[in-house]
């Protein structure tokens, strides 16, 4: 059974505008979604900037100036 060339022609037509309208339409989601997580992102970053340092921080950061005191005195020969 043998079709008109024209029959091949409109749904291989049909196939590419289907394509396109999937293709575009994902592509607004996909932006509308980034766009979303940034606002979110940008919804906490006030947070962040306005509050001090946390308490575990200050912990870490004292530690590790006390790590840094002990292994210079180790550079320097210093036996504590």
């Amino acid at each position: 059974m043998t079709q008109e060339p024209i029959f091949y022609i409109i749904i291989g037509s049909f196939m590419l505008v289907s394509l396109g309208v999937v293709t575009l339409a994902s592509l607004r989601g996909w932006r509308e979604w980034i766009e979303l997580k940034r606002a979110e992102l940008e919804a906490l970053r006030p947070l962040a900037e306005t509050s001090g340092p946390s308490t575990a921080s200050r912990i870490e950061v004292a530690d590790l100036k006390e790590r840094v005191r002990k292994l210079e005195a180790i550079a320097a020969g210093i036996d504590l």
